[in-house]
């Protein structure tokens, strides 16, 4: 049972930055898709970064360039940094998991099948 439990958020002022943490248990090896969404009040689910199973990193257009996700090499520590945060970052940030399929994670991100409680971040 794969278990995710995310730290890190809080409040933050406009232009700084935060790293979010994600401490993952319950897979024996590193090939799992990785991610982040978030969700601000009243608004859907929205993706913004992921690792996948080969390797592969992707962003969401708006934190392009302002966002960096890496973990330990082993997947079992998940790390989101933002830069430069704007107050429509302001969100609950979620790590969630998946299994690939074929070798291939081909899910959307806000599908993942595994998911952490959130953490929130303000930015003011």
């Amino acid at each position: 049972h794969v278990q995710l439990v995310e730290s890190g958020g809080g409040s933050v002022q406009v232009g700084g930055s935060l790293r979010l943490s994600c401490s993952a248990a319950g897979y024996s090896d590193a090939s799992y898709c990785m991610g982040w969404f978030r969700q601000a009040t009243n608004s859907e689910r929205e993706w913004v970064a992921r690792v996948d199973s080969d390797g592969t990193i992707g962003y969401e257009d708006s934190v392009m360039g302002r966002a960096s996700i890496s973990d330990d090499g082993a997947k079992s520590t998940l790390y989101l940094r933002i830069d430069n945060l704007k107050p429509e970052d302001t969100a609950m940030y979620y790590c969630v998991a998946d299994l690939p399929f074929n070798g291939y994670c081909g899910r959307p991100v806000v599908d993942f099948y595994y998911r952490g409680q959130g953490t929130q971040v303000t930015v003011s």
